[in-house]
């Protein structure tokens, strides 16, 4: 059967397994040998990445054909009003065209752990947490999105990418699923391994 790795993917820690330029990499944190990502999580944001070892099931997964939807949890810049975000909602035009509707609601908290280095409440006196849907993959696209409505993303979690999401796990641990196994009972603790 098909495996499938949830992995909290922490700040600053690339979404492949190697790198010459000595940045982190996910090999610091999973050692499942021939497993790929599906997708990818740019290097300074946070969150949910999915891996396996099944090279069909990561193609439908990241594939923008199959449109899975990816929700973020989004700490911008300032306070958006409800221009900004029906903009986000409608649609905006980036420099490679319109975006699709998007799903957009203010957060009164995060519900995550602080990021490792946290941010300069000095810096950036006044943020707002937002969650945001989309069901496309542009590179960057929420920080463009964000920017374009005047506020720029200082920190991006992905907490879920279709049915599968990010809660439980804290940065740098992970959890394996196979695939058409039967469901976990409610109530159970999922597996998951700490970084090392």
């Amino acid at each position: 059967m098909s495996q499938l790795y949830l992995l909290h993917k922490p700040y600053r820690v690339l979404s492949q397994f190697t790198d010459d330029q000595g940045r982190n990499t996910l090999a610091s944190l999973i050692d499942v040998p021939d497993i790929y990502p599906a997708g990818r999580l740019d290097y300074d944001s946070e969150g949910l990445l999915l891996l396996s070892d099944d090279g069909e099931l990561i193609h439908r997964i990241s594939h923008p054909r199959h449109k899975q939807p990816k929700t973020y949890r989004v700490l911008v810049e300032g306070q958006p009003d409800d221009r900004a975000l029906k903009a986000l909602a409608e649609g905006v035009t980036l420099k490679d065209g319109p975006t699709r509707p998007a799903k957009v609601r203010r957060l009164t908290t995060s519900g995550l752990p602080e990021r490792t280095p946290p941010l300069d409440p000095k810096r950036h006196p006044v943020t707002c947490w937002l969650e945001l849907t989309i069901s496309e993959g542009r590179n960057r696209q929420v920080r463009r999105m964000t920017a374009h409505v005047g506020h720029p993303t200082l920190r991006l979690v992905r907490v879920a990418i279709g049915p599968w999401r990010l809660d439980g796990l804290a940065p740098g641990q992970w959890q394996r699923q196979t695939l058409h196994a039967p469901k976990r009972p409610r109530g159970s603790a999922p597996t998951t391994r700490r970084r090392r």
